[in-house]
């Protein structure tokens, strides 16, 4: 049985916790231990959901986990994951992979050296209404695609970030979109500003992506008073408008309308399932870290580009 733990637990980290903690009640994982600098919330999860609490990540990296997920601030990514991957220890690390690119370099470097799973957290790859949306696509549903737009939405949260709306949010849609035209960015232009965060926090951002014979938009705040996560993709056989939340899916075309029929389920779930399948198969991940690495570069182009008010090309 694989013997897993979290890092960070945070807003995100404590759902990780739960969920594994729901494997282990069907004896599927062991959670062995909970590690954050702020102890009382390590502890406190740790009375509810199992596993063994630590102040600093290093006591539970001698505790031998055969997997993990990393769900510390960006900028941390790279040590902890690195440390974990040292010691063989197979990771989840949320998205974005890392704060640069050379930091994303050198976690995909040293799971490639030490042959342990790397994989991203992007998870609305895992939401239902994605995968359908997918299937629908690759059966030309909806004709040849022409243009996908994102509009993810909502307050500003009390979390503390130390990165702006386009890494923070944006890069979610970046890589759904990439995933939906299953073609990689090619250029990249956005606008963005600040109104509510700190100088050189982006708060809002509108960012065009180019692709082969199609184009992506994807609109990001933390300015709007709703929450908002919605995607329409317009093919020349139809339109579709889908709902990450209420993971709904809808069709039209000129003769019809119809709901497509998606049996609702946690994303998180079923993305840390596929984790554990992973490093128990040996499978390469579904979103690797070329996957995360594509779109973490494709969301600095766009703070970029919205910095200088040039197109960017995407390369590499």
């Amino acid at each position: 049985m694989l013997r897993v733990g979290v890092v960070g637990v945070g807003m995100m980290g404590q759902h990780h916790v739960r969920v594994y903690s729901e494997l282990a009640r069907e004896g599927k994982v062991e959670l062995i231990g909970i590690a954050d600098p702020n102890f009382e919330r390590a502890k406190a999860l740790s009375m509810r959901y199992g596993g063994i609490p630590y102040s600093d990540y290093r006591e539970l990296i001698q505790k031998n986990p055969d997997a993990v997920s990393i769900a510390v601030p960006t900028s941390l990514h790279k040590q902890v994951a690195i440390d974990f991957i040292r010691e063989g220890t197979s990771v989840l690390v949320e998205k974005p992979i890392a704060d640069t690119i050379e930091n994303a370099e050198a976690i995909i470097r040293a799971a490639e050296e030490e042959g342990v799973t790397l994989m991203v957290g992007h998870i609305e790859r895992f939401n239902p209404a994605v995968l359908k949306l997918k299937n629908l696509i690759e059966r030309r549903e909806l004709g040849k695609i022409v243009t996908i737009s994102a509009k993810r939405v909502g307050p500003m949260a009390a979390r503390i970030r130390d990165v702006g709306i386009i890494i923070d949010l944006g890069v979610h849609d970046i890589d759904v979109i990439s995933y939906l035209f299953d073609e990689p960015v090619q250029t990249v232009y956005a606008r963005a500003g600040n109104v509510l965060h700190p100088a050189g926090v982006e708060d809002h951002a509108l960012i065009t992506l180019g692709f082969e014979d199609g184009t992506g938009i994807v609109e990001t705040n933390w300015l709007t008073p709703h929450k908002t996560r919605t995607l329409n993709v317009v093919g020349t056989g139809g339109i579709a408008y889908m709902d990450y939340i209420d993971q709904s899916l809808r069709l039209y075309n000129h003769e019809w309308v119809k709901e497509a029929k998606i049996e609702k389920r946690e994303p998180l779930r079923n993305e840390i399932e596929h984790f554990v399948e992973c490093v128990e198969t040996n499978k390469r991940p579904i979103v690797d870290g070329e996957a995360g690495l594509h779109a973490l570069r494709v969301a600095l182009l766009a703070q970029e580009s919205a910095k200088t008010g040039r197109v960017m090309e995407v390369k590499g």
